[in-house]
C-alpha cells in the first residue's frame, strides 16, 4: 500500500482483542493522556476505566441516571468528566471511582464534553443548543454560550487552552474564546448545509477536523477558514461519529463508520489506507493511543463491544 507519511510502507492494523463489558451501546472510548488506561462510556448509564496493559476493567463509575454520550480525561489523568442524557456532566476521581462534582444547568441532554489543558475548566455541549464553560473547582458555569440553533454535537479545546470549537446539527461550526465566551470565528455558517457531527483541533492547534452527516470529513485551516483536505469512503449520515488524528507512526485520520468499519486515511494524501472490519454495528467512536500504535473502537447496541487494534512492529 502507499506510504503513510511516516517513511516506509504503511503497516496495517490487526484486531488484537474484543472487550465485552457494557450491556448497552458503547458510546465513547478515550485513552488517558499517559496511555496507561482507557475509559468507556455507555448507554447503560455507566463508565469503565480499563488497564491498557491487561485490557481488563479496573473500576466502574456509577451514578448517572440516563445514558452517557461522551467522556473526557483531565491532563494529569486524575479525573474523568462524563456527559449524560440526565442533563448533567459528572466529574469522577479515577483512583477511587467517586463522583466528586455534578455540573448542573443544561436543560436537555449533555452530549459532548472536554477539559481544557490546565483542567481547571470543563466545556460541555448540549441538546439545549448551548455550550457551557464550567469552573472545575466550584462546579459553576462561567459562560453560557448561545451560538447555535440546534443541538450542539461537538466541543473541543485547542492545545493552548484559549479556543473552543463547537459543531451543531444546525450545520455550523464556530470558534469561541474560553476566557470571554465570545465568538472568534465562524468556520462554517448554518446556511442549510449538512449537520456538523464532529469537530476537533489538530494536535498543533492550527487545523480543525470537521465531520458532517454527508459521509464527509474535512480538514480546515483555522487561520484562513478554508478547508484543505477532504476524506471520504466511510458512511456517516445518522450518528455523531467521533474521528481522530493518529500521530504515533506517520500522520493519519481515523474514523468509525455506519457500515460497521473503521477507516484510516493518509492525512496528507487523503487516500484511504485501510478499512478495519469486525464490529457488528455502527462504529461510533475511535481513539488512538498517545504513544503506541494502538486504536480502540466502540460500537452501538447490536454490538456493545470495544475492539483493540494494533500495528505489528
Amino acid at each position: 500500500m502507499s506510504s503513510g507519511g511516516g517513511g516506509g510502507a504503511f503497516r496495517p492494523y490487526r484486531h488484537l482483542r474484543t472487550l465485552t463489558h457494557h450491556t448497552r451501546a458503547v458510546s465513547c472510548v478515550k485513552f488517558s493522556p499517559d496511555g496507561n488506561h482507557f475509559a468507556t462510556a455507555s448507554l447503560d448509564k455507566t463508565l469503565a476505566i480499563w488497564s491498557t496493559e491487561t485490557l481488563t476493567p479496573r473500576i466502574r463509575l456509577v451514578g448517572h441516571t440516563e445514558g452517557i454520550s461522551d467522556l473526557a480525561w483531565s491532563s494529569r489523568c486524575d479525573y474523568i468528566c462524563s456527559a449524560s442524557d440526565d442533563r448533567t456532566a459528572r466529574i469522577w476521581d479515577t483512583q477511587t471511582g467517586e463522583c466528586v462534582k455534578i455540573l448542573r444547568g443544561h436543560s436537555d441532554y449533555v452530549f459532548c464534553v472536554i477539559f481544557n489543558p490546565r483542567s481547571d475548566r470543563v466545556v460541555t455541549g448540549s441538546f439545549d443548543e448551548t455550550v457551557r464553560v464550567w469552573d472545575v473547582v466550584t462546579g459553576k458555569a462561567i459562560h453560557v454560550i448561545q451560538g447555535h440553533s440546534m443541538p450542539v454535537t461537538a466541543v473541543n479545546v485547542d492545545r493552548d487552552g484559549g479556543k473552543i470549537v463547537s459543531g451543531s446539527h444546525d450545520g455550523s461550526c464556530k470558534v469561541w474564546s474560553v476566557q470571554t465566551g465570545e465568538c472568534e470565528k465562524v468556520l462554517i455558517d448554518a446556511r442549510g448545509g449538512p449537520a456538523v457531527s464532529f469537530a476537533k483541533f489538530s494536535p498543533n492547534g492550527k487545523f480543525i477536523l470537521v465531520g458532517t452527516l454527508d459521509d464527509t470529513l474535512k480538514l480546515w485551516s483555522l487561520q484562513n477558514g478554508k478547508f484543505l483536505k477532504i476524506y471520504q469512503g466511510h458512511v456517516n449520515r445518522v450518528y455523531c461519529i467521533t474521528a481522530t488524528f493518529s500521530v504515533t507512526n506517520g500522520k493519519y485520520i481515523v474514523s468509525g463508520s455506519e457500515d460497521h468499519s473503521i477507516c484510516l486515511w493518509d492525512l496528507q494524501g487523503k487516500n484511504m489506507l485501510q478499512k478495519m472490519v469486525g464490529h457488528t454495528d455502527t462504529v461510533i467512536c475511535v481513539a488512538c493511543h498517545p504513544n503506541t500504535n494502538m486504536i480502540a473502537s466502540a460500537s452501538l447496541d447490536n454490538d456493545r463491544t470495544v475492539r483493540i487494534w494494533v500495528q505489528d512492529p
